[in-house]
């Protein structure tokens, strides 16, 4: 299990929100817990520097283009990116320094997945060079992948057959629990279970971590093989868990 750092922007800011609450067109109803007056480019040099490759940056909305390409470039090779990749523009991303793009809405299709639009974006891409963000909510006792800034549910369910079979085109998988991102209220210990025990390739799971043992937790319930973003939680977003000591116990548990 490893630790992977993230740059979420917002208007060409680095912040972190309550996940469920970003809304295309409604500002007011975002939730936001913090705003940098650091640069994406000073965060990408600060994970760099401490050799933790494979976080990412994501664009929440318009208006990221330039910070986006900023912090790629300050750590190239380094991080993945995300935020309305499709097979037009992903390469754009790529040349500026993403080693992966991440991929969720452009492959659904009135709230299915299109298995079409997926080969061709992994074709394209490059199976070794494509994440799939799995993010997910809780309905009805399971976890559904939602799109549309987190806003509409999908009809796939994240289960093992799903994990699986999504494989053959991706290198890897991030799934926000969305129900709790944003909160430091706790992370959703019964999606990283599942995640842990079903996944077939490198997980990266996000959302509610609340105190520096949530990495003991999810190293645990993920059986190590899952592995762990912070954000509003952590001291460099304003959180109360100290970045120095989550980079040491990455130290003592590599």
């Amino acid at each position: 299990m490893k630790f992977r750092p993230c740059i979420d922007l917002h208007h060409g800011k680095v912040v972190q929100i309550v996940g469920g609450s970003l809304q295309d067109g409604h500002d007011e109803l975002l939730e936001t817990n913090f705003v940098s007056s650091k640069s994406p480019s000073e965060y990408a040099a600060l994970y760099q520097s401490d050799g933790l490759v494979g976080g990412h940056v994501i664009s929440l909305g318009g208006g990221n283009q330039a910070a986006a390409l900023e912090a790629l470039s300050a750590f190239p090779g380094g991080m993945h990116y995300g935020g309305g990749v499709n097979p037009d523009n992903a390469a754009e991303y790529l040349d500026a320094g993403a080693s992966h793009v991440i991929v969720t809405s452009w492959i659904f299709e009135e709230n299915k997945l299109s298995i079409q639009k997926l080969a061709e974006l992994s074709k394209k891409v490059g199976r070794e060079r494509l994440v799939l963000d799995l993010s997910c909510r809780s309905r009805d006792g399971s976890f559904y992948i939602v799109t549309n800034r987190w806003q509409t549910f999908t009809e796939a369910k994240v289960h093992a057959d799903l994990l699986e079979s999504l494989a053959e085109y991706c290198s890897e998988y991030l799934v926000h629990g969305v129900d709790v991102e944003g909160k430091s209220q706790g992370i959703q210990e019964e999606l990283i279970a599942i995640l842990g025990e079903h996944s077939p390739l490198p997980v990266t799971y996000a959302g509610g971590v609340a105190r520096l043992s949530d990495l003991d937790l999810v190293k645990q319930l993920g059986r190590d093989r899952v592995d762990l973003t912070i954000g509003s939680a952590l001291d460099i977003f304003g959180g109360n868990i100290p970045y120095e000591s989550v980079l040491q116990w990455t130290r003592n548990n590599e």
